[in-house]
């Protein structure tokens, strides 16, 4: 059995992202990620990953590149998600045993080995379990803990909503191609 919290039980619940020009039109799409894969979804899985803090946000957005891509921070509100609980890491007395791959480098082995890393198999089981996310300590920024939503693009707005009052990201959204 996989642990789970209501994230935003009777309260919005703030989380950060920083969205690149190209998905700012579409803010709650997963499909950036759903193009290669991330940590905790396989290619073709729809996945937005969200900070629960803005440093995090940025060391995310960051990674280990030395220069920052161009970039717009927002805030979104979660609410009544029903996510895995991973926030505080592996606990072999909580998880299964494959959970204490979690820091396994994702990237290396699927990119470099052609190997299907064991962040995907902990996915599975929890979209297979009816659970709407994952809240899991980052990688990038030691202290920090991430939030991937699957299938945010379908969410409701009492779900899942960007904070965006005067439609500032349709504005910085690259023209469509008009084909």
């Amino acid at each position: 059995m996989i642990p789970d919290i209501i994230l935003g039980e009777g309260k919005d619940v703030a989380c950060y992202r920083i969205i690149t020009p190209v998905y700012a039109s579409t803010p709650l799409s997963g499909m950036g990620a759903a193009r290669q894969g991330g940590r905790f979804n396989r290619p073709g899985q729809e996945a937005l990953y969200l900070s629960l803090d803005e440093v995090t946000a940025l060391a995310e957005y960051k990674q280990d590149n030395p220069w920052l891509l161009p970039g717009t921070i927002c805030t979104f509100f979660v609410r009544g998600l029903q996510v895995a609980d991973f926030s505080a890491g592996f606990d072999p007395e909580r998880w299964p045993p494959l959970w204490a791959d979690f820091t396994v480098d994702w990237r290396a082995e699927w990119f470099g080995n052609g190997n299907e890393p064991p962040t995907w198999y902990m996915a599975d089981d929890v979209v297979a379990s009816g659970l709407n996310g994952i809240l899991f300590p980052s990688q990038a920024h030691p202290g920090g803990t991430n939030l991937v939503i699957y299938r945010s693009s379908t969410r409701p707005a009492v779900q899942l909503r960007v904070h965006d009052p005067n439609g500032a990201l349709r504005k910085i959204a690259p023209p469509s191609s008009g084909k």
